[in-house]
């Protein structure tokens, strides 16, 4: 499966990616990971060097051998953006799966293609992400600047677990808020009440891989 023109780009004059095979058929490697429209065409993809002219499945199966074990689920979001910022997070960081709870279908430019390199759950409701959970043992986590919640920064995080987010303006429901074992917040210094979802996600996720993630 070949990238699209989504991934495909320059930047400020700058050519993203590289060109085709060197030396035409004849030098391309037997390797099966290899796509051979990659190859030929050149791949223009946002993947580091070591995923260049891979198939996406490919790069997803290698992906899989080393995902770490931290979800992270979105509640609520009203800006398709958002979901796609996380997602395109998501996929930087490695997590092992991105749960959308109560919204199956979104605008996924914003993803900028990641989402297929990222596993996706869908959860009809709170209930069903919180059963899921349940089911595979992993704590779930809220991130949001409610009375009663801790700071982030500093804080021992579990090893694996779920990661829950809800959108800037109402937050998580009081549902999800409910079957967290723990409230976290992100500390800030300024005077705007909240940060962008995306964006908390991010830090969130961070702080996460500060104690947590393995050398790249």
């Amino acid at each position: 499966m070949a990238g699209s023109a989504d991934e495909a780009g320059s930047a400020a004059g700058r050519t993203v990616g590289v060109g085709p095979w060197p030396g035409g058929p004849e030098a391309w490697p037997a390797d099966p990971r290899y796509d051979p429209r990659l190859l030929a065409e050149g791949d223009r993809r946002n993947v580091v060097d070591r995923y260049r002219y891979w198939t996406v499945p490919a790069i997803v199966a290698d992906l899989d051998t080393r995902r770490h074990p931290l979800h992270v689920a979105i509640e609520n979001f009203g800006h398709d953006l958002n979901i796609g910022s996380v997602v395109r997070t998501a996929n930087a960081f490695g997590v092992a799966g991105v749960h959308i709870v109560g919204r199956r279908r979104w605008n996924r430019r914003g993803a900028m293609v990641t989402d297929r390199y990222v596993h996706l759950h869908h959860h009809d409701d709170v209930a069903g992400l919180l059963a899921w959970a349940a089911a595979a043992d992993l704590p779930v986590l809220g991130i949001d600047n409610v009375p009663g919640s801790r700071p982030i920064e500093h804080r021992p995080l579990a090893a694996a677990c779920v990661m829950i987010f809800g959108q800037e303006s109402a937050g998580l429901s009081p549902a999800a808020l409910a079957g967290c074992a723990e409230v976290l917040h992100i500390t800030q210094y300024g005077s705007t009440r909240s940060l962008n979802a995306g964006a908390a996600a991010a830090v969130a996720m961070h702080c996460w891989l500060l104690q947590h993630a393995r050398p790249a």
